[in-house]
This record gives structure tokens, C-alpha cells and sequence, in this order.
């Protein structure tokens, strides 16, 4: 979502600045700006669009400075444009603030502050964040920040610089802050990703929590002037893991990746003599494993679709019950938990505010929480009692691609585990492991017909609507590839189960309208094409996603891309990628922005 990015040294700010939030475009946005101060005034630049927009009003002032702070906003209160970007300005014009995330009483505050003489500019929620720690400020930033904060509801990370003072002023409560130190300079940023080009040393603010950043160093307060002894982490990333590589564009490039992302989600943890998962983070939690009555997978939107495969197979392997929830809904209808439930928390980001706020609901009513994430030191990572990461990688472009694989292949080897500590037979989970092993090649199978779904994809490329029909553990898959469609071509798609086709969907089929089956060997195998059968009699378009050598089916459709065989539950995994590509070309031969698609955001911090 909104990216935040900051700088104290002695280097040029400008430049850094920019960078830092070019790193960050991935997240979405719709206008950006910056504050510095220079020659003892605070200057201030913002544009909506694009950041090379922002750039050439810049590229005109030759602003010579060291410290500043910058923002990529995806708007809230206030439609995008160039008075609603942030840096936001106090009535004297000496305070900025950056924030992301949302001031759910700002209205309240709005009113108080007018009382007091306050002139709003905008009708921006985090405006009143600069006229509040304008009103609390006596000289002292931090403490003036903080006793604003005292009055703010909601969610925030924010970034706030003083004309008079050289000094940034961060606080956190539900949307991610990170410090980068460097050698005599020092970083801000809401995301690694801004930093790992000049260190890889930080700090990840907890909730409730300020720093006070200055040439000297920082210091890490609470809300309570309780000082924090900070733990400083290394990055691991590395830069190369978030450039292109050559690919035209980032989604492109993480759906390649799948075999080696894959192949770091399982690696060290299948033991194939024993037939049975190792997942260090679930391991002090084991006896509360295999004593769990229940379990339940939380997660938004191609995560939830991840945690839909998880049910399927955790059901079907470790003969537990087990649910997935809408994090979105999870604590607004009460939940029933208890010490004998285990809620997994499924993200890529680590930072989804209607996740974090699930595992809070879940932690209230004694649940154990266990959180299934890619960013290491990431929220989920730390508020849950224990998790496993699915090591993808950086992921750039919103439509999640290869986090979707790695989250659907460690859900199985959570299965796998459950399993072979509840009820399943060594043979059985042999065969488990022999065959998540065998995933990554067989992924690279798939990618290599990338030109062949390419040539599909011109076929439909000017549709306007497509139905998505699978059945079982391929029934989450219809919703993802319908997802996919949807986030970056801007095509109508739905994914429903193929037998649910006939309970309305079938009034929308004509010559005009194509239907992706999802149609491996299967338990359902019969079934899916009597389904197939049912589209073409009514002069359907049928593009099926179908197993190798199956000629009964090709037969019967207008176009199929096979994917090798494997067992049902991990069908999923192959099954997804030709629908990862088609809505790729698709997106692209209607020339669109594939990795910034309208409106959405990679990181959704907000409710």
C-alpha cells in the first residue's frame, strides 16, 4: 500500500529518496512527494501519477540537502491529486508528516483542532497528524509526536521532520517501520526493499513504538517514554532478487522463478526415510498439534485461496476439521475457539492488517497462533506464536504468483506433518514426499509451454468475460485463475465449482463466452467432463487445463496445455501456472501495466 521512505547523512537526500520509493512502486500508488530541509527551509514537492512525474518538478529546484522524508500514496480520505499527496504541512508550514495506514476518528480530531485555530488544506486523514503534534510541540519533536499519538485511533506509521530541528521522528502502530543504519547515515522506510541497496542492517519497530533519528544515531521509545533496546537484524535479500533479470516484466519473472522458489520452500524439510515433514517453527508446538480438535487457516485474498487447497488436504490427509476464513470477517462474527484450536495466519507480506488483526482475535480467545509468511522479521512473524516461512523471495508484482505456490507446498507438508502424527501410514507418507519432491522439475515442465499459452491468450485476449470451472483440490485454483484475470486484465472472470455451473453459471454460456476447466486425472475425473460436455452442447469456448497423454479430453475441447501427473493434493501447484500465464499475455496484449495494476495495492495495511 502507502510507502514511506527517509534519510539522515551526509549524502544528497534527494536522490536516495526517489529511489527508495521507486522500490516501493510495486506496493501501488497513485501520487508521491517529498520534504527536505535545505538552506534552513523545509521544501516540499508532490504530484499525483507516476513518480517520474515527480521527478521532473524536482529535476527544476536543484535542491541541495541531507535529510528528508518521502511518501507513495494509495489514497483513502481525499481523491488522488497533487494537494491530497503527502508530505502533509501543519498550519505554520514547519511540520511534515508521511503516514500510512488510517486515523479512524480524524473526523473527532478535525473538529478539535479547528476549535483551536486550526486551517486544514486537505480533507486527508493524516493532515490532522501535523496539526496535532503542531499543537503538543514545544521544542521537543519526539515528545510532541508522541502525545499526538496519545490521541490518534487506528493504524499508522508515520515519518514526521521539523524545519528547526534535524531530526526525523518515527512511530508505528499496525503499519510496518524499519530502520537501516549505515555508515554515518541512517534510513527510514516501510518496506526492506527501499533500503537493501545501502545496508542491510535494521531495526523493525514494534507497535506502539517511536525513534528519534539524527546524526548521532536513534533512540527507540513506547508511548510510555519507556526506552527500547532495539535488536538489530540482517537482510538477507539480495539486490539482484528484486531487479527484472532481463524479464519485461516483474510478474513474469516470479512466475519463472516457481521451480527455484519451490524448491527453497521445501528444502531441508522432507525426510524421506521417516516420510514426514520437518518444520523447525512448528516443532515446540507439536503436542499442541496433535492434540487440536480444530484447525483454521486465515488469510485475504489469493492467500485465502492458498489456505482453500490447505483445507482439502489437511482434511483428507491428517483427518482433522478444518475451516478457512475471510480474515476480513474472522473477528466480526465471534469466533469459536478455544485452547484446543490452531489458527494459521497465511501471508505474504507478513503485514496484512485483517490478518494481524485475526491472529489478535485468535491470541484473545486462547488459540495457538501459528503464521505462514515470506518476510522475515514481518508482523505475522513476530505476533504469532510460532510459522513457518515459504522463502519465495521478494515478490514485486501485486498479483502474487510464486507466494501462491510456496504457501499451497508448505500447506502440504503441514498436512504431511499432522498427518504422520495423528494417523497416517509411513507408506503413506513415502508417497507424499516423493512427491513434493518432484515438484519443482515438474513446474519447469509447465513453464516451457509458456509460448503455447501465449498463442492461446491471443485467441481471447478481447473478451470480456470468462468462467472458471474446477472440482475438488482444482476448485481453488478456478477461483485463483479468475483472481488473476481479473487483478490485471480487467476481464470479469468468476471461478466457481464445475458441478455449481449448472445452478446459474450455465445461463451465461454462448459462442461468446470461454470456460477454463481445470481438468487433471482425478477422483472427478468423470465427472469434470461431463461438465465439459455440458459447455460444449451449448457452444461454449473450453480451454482445459488437462494431465499429460490425455487424449479423451483434448479431444473434446478447443485447446489444452497439459501438466505432468502428480498426486491430487498437489495437483494445484501445476495446475495454476498456465493460469498465471495466460492472464499475463492477456494483460499484456491489451496493453496494460501488469505489475501495477489499477487500484490495488501489494501490502494492504488497512481495513
Amino acid at each position: 500500500m502507502c510507502g514511506i521512505v527517509g534519510y539522515i547523512g551526509k549524502k544528497e537526500a534527494v536522490p536516495i529518496l526517489i529511489d527508495g520509493i521507486k522500490r516501493l512502486e510495486y506496493r501501488g500508488y497513485d501520487s508521491a512527494g517529498i520534504a527536505v530541509l535545505a538552506d534552513n527551509d523545509l521544501i516540499l514537492q508532490k504530484k499525483a501519477g507516476r513518480i517520474s512525474e515527480l521527478e521532473k518538478e524536482i529535476s527544476n529546484l536543484k535542491i541541495h540537502s541531507t535529510i528528508g522524508i518521502a511518501h507513495t500514496r494509495w489514497a483513502t480520505h481525499g481523491e488522488p491529486s497533487d494537494s491530497n499527496a503527502h508530505p502533509h504541512l501543519d498550519c505554520s508550514g514547519e511540520i511534515a508528516v508521511v503516514h500510512n495506514g488510517i486515523i479512524e476518528n480524524n473526523n473527532t480530531l478535525r473538529e478539535f483542532l479547528k476549535r483551536k485555530g486550526h486551517k486544514f488544506r486537505t480533507p486527508t486523514d493524516t493532515e490532522v497528524i501535523a496539526h496535532l503534534v503542531e499543537e503538543y510541540y514545544k521544542g521537543d519533536l519526539l515528545q510532541a509526536t508522541r502525545f499526538a499519538l496519545a490521541e490518534v485511533e487506528g493504524t499508522y506509521g508515520i515519518a514526521v521532520i521539523h524545519k528547526r530541528k534535524r531530526e526525523i521522528v518515527i512511530a508505528r502502530m499496525g503499519s510496518p517501520l524499519v530502520v537501516g543504519q549505515g555508515k554515518d547515515e541512517y534510513f527510514v522506510a516501510s518496506d526492506v526493499a527501499a533500503l537493501i541497496h545501502y545496508t542491510r542492517e535494521v531495526v523493525y519497530l514494534e507497535d506502539g513504538e517511536l525513534a528519534s533519528i539524527t546524526d548521532e544515531g536513534y533512540m527507540v521509545t513506547n508511548l510510555n517514554e519507556d526506552e527500547i533496546i532495539p535488536k538489530i537484524e540482517e537482510v538477507t535479500w539480495t539486490l539482484d532478487e528484486i531487479e527484472k533479470g532481463g524479464y519485461p516484466h516483474y510478474m513474469l519473472k516470479e512466475i519463472f522463478e516457481q521451480p527455484t522458489t519451490l524448491e527453497n520452500a521445501i528444502r531441508g524439510r522432507l525426510n524421506f526415510t521417516e516420510g514426514i515433514a520437518r518444520l523447525d517453527g512448528l516443532d515446540m508446538n507439536l503436542e499442541a498439534l496433535q492434540d487440536a480438535e480444530r484447525i483454521i487457516l486465515t488469510a485475504c485474498g489469493t492467500a485465502w485461496h492458498a489456505g482453500l487447497v490447505g483445507e482439502y488436504m489437511i482434511e483428507k490427509t491428517a483427518g482433522i476439521a478444518c475451516e478457512v476464513e475471510y480474515a476480513s470477517e474472522f473477528r466480526y462474527r465471534s469466533p469459536i475457539l478455544d485452547e484446543r484450536s490452531v489458527v494459521f495466519a497465511i501471508t505474504q507480506s507478513g503485514e496484512t492488517a485483517d490478518t494481524l488483526a485475526a491472529v489478535k482475535e485468535a491470541k484473545r480467545k486462547g488459540a495457538l497462533t501459528l503464521g505462514i509468511c515470506n518476510v522475515v522479521g514481518s508482523s505475522i512473524a513476530r505476533k504469532t506464536d510460532g510459522g513457518i516461512y515459504i522463502h519465495a523471495g521478494p515478490e514485486i508484482g501485486v498479483a502474487s504468483t510464486k507466494a501462491f505456490t510456496s504457501q499451497v507446498i508448505v500447506l502440504s507438508m503441514v498436512a504431511l506433518l499432522l498427518g504422520r502424527i495423528r494417523h497416517l501410514s509411513y507408506e503413506e507418507g513415502r508417497e507424499i514426499v516423493e512427491a513434493i519432491s518432484e515438484l519443482p522439475s515438474r513446474v519447469g515442465k509447465v513453464l516451457k509451454q509458456n509460448k503455447k499459452i501465449m498463442n492461446i491468450a491471443r485467441k481471447f485476449y478481447k473478451s470480456n468475460n470468462f468462467l472458471f470451472l474446477g472440482r475438488s483440490y482444482n476448485y481453488p485454483v478456478a477461483l485463483e485463475g479468475a483472481l488473476k484475470l481479473k487483478e490485471i486484465s480487467y476481464i470479469h472472470a468468476e471461478g466457481y465449482p464445475a458441478a455449481e455451473m449448472k445452478h446459474g453459471p450455465i445461463a451465461l454460456i454462448d459462442e461468446k463466452m470461454p470456460v477454463v476447466f481445470i481438468a487433471t486425472k482425478s477422483m472427478v475425473y468423470d465427472k469434470i467432463i461431463s461438465n465439459i460436455q455440458e459447455v460444449k452442447c451449448r457452444k461454449g469456448i473450453v480451454l482445459a487445463v488437462i494431465s499429460e497423454g490425455d487424449e479423451e479430453i483434448k479431444n473434446l475441447v478447443d485447446y489444452a496445455v497439459e501438466v505432468p501427473l502428480t498426486i491430487d493434493m498437489l495437483s494445484p501447484i501445476l495446475t495454476t501456472i498456465p493460469l498465471q500465464l495466460l492472464a499475463y499475455h492477456i494483460a499484456v496484449m491489451r496493453g496494460l501495466d501488469v505489475d501495477k495494476p489499477r487500484n490495488l495495492a501489494k501490502s494492504v495495511t488497512v481495513e
